[in-house]
Formats: C-alpha cells, sequence, structure tokens
C-alpha cells in the first residue's frame, strides 16, 4: 500500500467512525496532518483522491467537506465504468442486471404509488409510438426501468441498477431490435412489466422482469458470438 493509500485509509476511518459525519468541515490542512501524523502533501493528495469519489467535496475558499454520503452520490461512478466493459464482460454484466433488476421489479409491485404507475406508463406509450426511433427508443426504455426500481424506495438498489444500465449498450440493442423487426416483442415484455406492476402483483411482475432481461441477454449473446466469428 502506497503513502497516500494510507492516508486516504486514515481520513476514510474519521468519516467511517462518524468523527467526521456527513457535512461536516474537516480541519485546516496543516491542522489534520498534524493530528494524523502526515505530511501536507500526502493529505493534499489523500483529500484529492476523496473528492475524485465523491466522499469529500472541496469548496474553494471555504474549505473542504464531508460530502452527504448518500448511495447516488457515492456510487455514481459505477456508469462511467460500465460503459468501458468489452466483450465477454457485458454478458457478465447482464447477469448482474438478471439476478437483481426482477427482484427489484417484484419488489415494486408492492410499492409502487398511482403517481409512479403513471410514470412508467407514460414511458410505455411513448416507447410503443417511437418503436421505430432509435434514441427515443432508447431514452424512454432507461426511464421507464428507472421509474420502476425508483418505486421500491431502495436508493442504494436504484443507483446500483442504474450504473450498470448501459446506455451504450441499451443502443446498441435497441438498434438490433429495429433492424431485425424485433422491437415489438420487446415492447411486449415492457408491456407485461406495466400490467403486472398494475396489478399489485409482485410474482408476476418479477417474472415479467426475468423474461425481458433474459431476452435481452440472449440477444446480447448471440450477437458478440456472431461478431466474434466475422
Amino acid at each position: 500500500m502506497s503513502l497516500t493509500d494510507k492516508a486516504i485509509d486514515r481520513i476514510r476511518e474519521l468519516v467511517q467512525s462518524g468523527e467526521l459525519p456527513p457535512g461536516a468541515k474537516l480541519p485546516p490542512e496543516q491542522q489534520l496532518a498534524a493530528e494524523l501524523g502526515l505530511s501536507r502533501n500526502l493529505m493534499r493528495e489523500a483529500v484529492k483522491a476523496l473528492a475524485v469519489s465523491r466522499v469529500l467535496e472541496i469548496r474553494r475558499g471555504d474549505g473542504t467537506y464531508v460530502t452527504s454520503l448518500e448511495p447516488e452520490l457515492l456510487l455514481s461512478g459505477i456508469g462511467s465504468a460500465v460503459e468501458l466493459l468489452r466483450g465477454d464482460t457485458l454478458l457478465e454484466l447482464t447477469e448482474v442486471r438478471r439476478l437483481f433488476e426482477p427482484v427489484a421489479t417484484g419488489l415494486a409491485a408492492g410499492r409502487i404509488s398511482a403517481e409512479g404507475l403513471a410514470e412508467v406508463e407514460r414511458h410505455l406509450e411513448a416507447m410503443q409510438v417511437a418503436r421505430d426511433d432509435v434514441e427515443e427508443l432508447n431514452e424512454h426504455d432507461a426511464a421507464f426501468h428507472r421509474a420502476v426500481i425508483a418505486a421500491t424506495g431502495n436508493a442504494t438498489l436504484a443507483t446500483l441498477l442504474e450504473g450498470i444500465a448501459s446506455r451504450t449498450l441499451r443502443a446498441r440493442i435497441w438498434r438490433g431490435l429495429v433492424d431485425e423487426d424485433a422491437a415489438g416483442r420487446t415492447l411486449a415484455e415492457h408491456e407485461a412489466i406495466y400490467h403486472a406492476l398494475s396489478a399489485g402483483d409482485a410474482p408476476l411482475a418479477q417474472a415479467a422482469a426475468l423474461m425481458h432481461v433474459s431476452t435481452t441477454e440472449q440477444w446480447l449473446r448471440e450477437h458478440l458470438d456472431r461478431d466474434g466469428a466475422s
């Protein structure tokens, strides 16, 4: 472990212990460095690294603060990493989605409000209208699933699933489905999810979501194999 990593761990320990709670202002750099037995250069590098990971926020002219530490902030970097995945790791990504999203959709069926259901329906209708427009389909597909997962009321789960939902991968899949005249089948899968949510049927919602994610995964697997063979 490098000295910078050790400095990062020292500050993280203060945050984890509650000595520096969310929203707290860090002591001046020189004071904190002395208290932790670190050089000012190491302290500065550690603060910068923790700012990148959204644990700390540097406010110019004011000081450095602990962020809210909310999951949507701390886990926001997942999406950027996911966009870099290629080949077989994309299949691993869809496997992760298959493990989480159906369960989350089942959970949403028992918790979704009338307003939340209306939001899901709005994006479903927009997808039906835009069935030949890949950009519109992609936008409302993401919003459809985002609204479903938001209905769970679980911010950590919502942030994780949002992070693994690669916009680039979604666009690629929709483009392929439209080109192959298979978009209608996928829209029907979204309709099945909506109807299960509307009925408040958790097992049916979970099954519908599993079918949807599984068919998407199968499409991707076939096309990755095809691309690799060509």
